[in-house]
């Protein structure tokens, strides 16, 4: 990994390497992919039966990968949750323009984007593409890491009131990355036909997002932070895959105990999509399971009365430079330990019955913990913790590593807080 120093520990560079190579949620979840097929789980097709036997499996949808351990007849599931997708700019259909003799690239904005985080920053493209082909559609996935685009700010000589207005960007005219000057104007399906090795005309349509190119690194005096983007929400994502990759190739799970990771696309937008948290994907795949292995639909719902659902997402440090949007008497810290998160209007799914079961977990293994609530004059974010715990009625709770720039271009967090958060996940694991 880029940046890496030899204080780092061997999860944690292992986690930032995995960032640096997932640049979108569909390479996230092939990332995933290959850290489980490296323990020996098995890869489960769409629409296929799943087995009905003990193992190791999982099955990708999309921007979603669930993936799960059964050792026996199932009397619980165990569910670690996640998001892959950041807020980001993802490439419009009609996506050439021209503009002041620019070559310029059309975008949306996803999610609740830092805008001003994007400015004057070397951006790559990648995503999937679909493709004809004599089987029908087909994806495929593309990188390309090159410093190709890029939005630049106007200069202050042109815009004296920044000092006293602060900046003001308009998304939709002020967000719109350039990447050709003069010449012939490029065109954006040729250029993807390049990327996936196609004919121009058998481009079919696009995912395409703009992502930061500079690597992860760790920063600080004493080398223990991380800057990065998409840690909100990869970070938990690749942690969790870590946590069961461990899990599975360890001791046995506690009997009837059906160990679960779920990671969700969409989280940034509201989560109610195909493969999103406030969806029936989980619930449909936990009862397939249960049935697969021999389980009615009653017994099922017996199952899920006993479940368990981790919701891990990035949570908030104080702030040094903003203490006052902080609740004064749940500040929290980098490098001290796993944020369990509260709120009493149900933007966390967290409560007195979901959180002690985490907390002693994370005792009994020597992790530490830490407690954030909202300030009461801030509107709340949430996660898919309540998504989840509506869905399929199931104890939850909200937990996540602390961090700072949540939703810039460029996170910041703590290179120890990586361990406690895969440590915290495994535990639940062990001891439910």
């Amino acid at each position: 990994m880029a940046g890496s120093v030899s204080g780092m520990t061997v999860l944690a560079d292992s986690v930032l390497g995995s960032i640096e190579g997932s640049p979108t949620p569909y390479h996230c979840t092939t990332t995933v992919a290959r850290r489980l097929d490296g323990v020996g789980f098995q890869g489960i097709d769409a629409g296929d039966p799943l087995p009905s036997e003990p193992g190791r499996y999982y099955r990708i949808a999309g921007g979603s990968i669930t993936a799960w351990v059964l050792d026996g007849a199932p009397d619980r599931f165990v569910v670690v949750g996640a998001h892959t997708d950041s807020p980001n700019l993802r490439v419009r259909s009609n996506a050439d323009l021209t503009s002041a003799g620019w070559r310029q690239l059309g975008v949306e904005v996803y999610g609740g984007v830092l805008l001003n985080s994007w400015l004057d920053r070397d951006l790559g493209l990648a995503g999937r593409v679909t493709v004809r082909s004599t089987d029908g559609p087909a994806e495929r996935l593309f990188c390309d890491a090159r410093p190709i685009l890029r939005i630049p700010q106007l200069a202050i000589h042109l815009d004296r009131e920044i000092r006293e207005a602060g900046l003001k960007l308009d998304p939709q005219g002020h967000v719109v990355p350039l990447w050709a000057s003069g010449g012939a104007e490029p065109d954006f399906g040729a250029y993807l036909a390049g990327q996936v090795q196609t004919d121009p005309e058998d481009v079919l349509a696009w995912d395409v997002m703009a992502f930061d190119t500079q690597p992860p690194a760790v920063v600080g005096l004493r080398q223990d932070l991380v800057a990065s983007a998409r840690i909100d929400n990869q970070l938990s994502c690749f942690a969790g895959a870590d946590a069961l990759a461990g899990l599975a190739s360890g001791p046995s799970l506690r009997p009837g105990s059906v160990a679960v990771l779920a990671l969700f696309d969409h989280e940034e937008v509201g989560s109610q999509t195909a493969t999103g948290a406030d969806g029936s994907m989980l619930g449909h795949l936990l009862e397939r399971i249960a049935l697969a292995a021999g389980m009615d639909r009653r017994r099922y719902l017996d199952a899920l009365s006993r479940s368990y659902v981790v919701s891990a997402d990035g949570a908030h440090a104080t702030h040094p430079n903003y203490v006052d949007k902080h609740e004064p008497n749940h500040q929290i810290t980098v490098n001290e330990g796993v944020v369990v998160k509260r709120n009493a209007n149900q933007r966390y799914a967290s409560d007195a019955v979901s959180e002690g079961p985490f907390r002693q977990a994370c005792a009994d293994a020597g992790v530490p913990t830490q407690t954030y609530i909202h300030r009461n004059d801030l509107p709340c974010g949430s996660t898919i913790g309540p998504a989840t715990a509506a869905a399929l009625g199931v104890r939850t709770v909200d937990v996540g590593a602390p961090q700072l720039a949540m939703h810039s271009a460029r996170e910041l967090c703590g290179v120890e807080d990586i361990d406690h958060l895969r440590n915290a996940l495994a535990a639940v694991w062990n001891a439910l």
